[in-house]
């Protein structure tokens, strides 16, 4: 699963990398965790221009009736076809944008290792997300799932899962909902290659939520 990631790119940095016509600040993000507001970009409905919005991470389908725990990873082999996640596949794509990833290694029954996941490349990318309008209980949110694949090779001795990362010239396709063919968008949510990514051991200081300061980039 993908249970907390980093997004330290400027405003400026992910309108570039996403094609955004906007610019607006951006505050670097150390540690973010499940429940939290995270930065998605998609098609605006009026313009069919990518924007950018914010999301709570936990998708809960729009049919809860109460606060009930929402899905921050779906699993793109089967989401297409779960009752919880079929509609925002087919119709409600979007890319989350992220510069890291965090995984926990099991050392000991009770220990756990942090390791920071990086593209080799600099600047942010995209997980594959899906969204979901707010439920119909009070105070319920907007909110979104990342999707998960199998391991690649950097990941493997680590977690049996990671996050979907897209490759850039699949941003479009991913985000047109206009393309509905499960085979074609399955496709593009595989694991990414192993070659352009790193890793390291961090300070447990990431464990924590509450610190959101780049001490949780720093190596173990």
């Amino acid at each position: 699963m993908c249970g907390r990631f980093n997004q330290t790119a400027s405003g400026e940095e992910v309108a570039e990398a996403f094609g955004l016509d906007e610019v607006t600040p951006l505050s670097p993000r150390y540690n973010i965790a499940p429940t939290q507001p995270i930065v998605v970009v998609g098609l605006q409905p009026k313009s069919g221009r990518r924007g950018r919005g914010e999301l709570v991470w936990g998708l809960v389908p729009r049919g809860a009736l109460d606060r009930e725990r929402g899905f921050i990873n779906a699993r793109s082999e089967t989401a297409w076809e779960k009752a919880a996640f079929a509609e925002a596949f087919a119709r409600r794509r979007c890319l989350v944008p992220a510069t890291g990833f965090y995984e926990w290694q099991k050392l000991e029954p009770r220990r756990r290792q942090p390791w920071l996941f990086r593209l080799a490349a600099p600047g942010p990318f995209a997980f594959a997300g899906l969204w979901e309008p707010a439920a119909a209980f009070a105070g319920a949110k907007p909110s979104c799932t990342i999707l998960t694949t199998e391991p690649n090779d950097v990941t493997r001795p680590i977690h049996d899962r990671m996050p979907v990362i897209l490759e850039p010239g699949d941003y479009g396709l991913w985000l047109d909902p206009t393309v509905k063919s499960v085979a074609e968008l399955r496709a593009l949510l595989r694991p990414f290659p192993a070659a352009a990514m790193t890793a390291y051991p961090v300070s447990a200081r990431v464990n924590n939520p509450a610190f959101d300061d780049p001490l949780c980039l720093a190596p173990a």
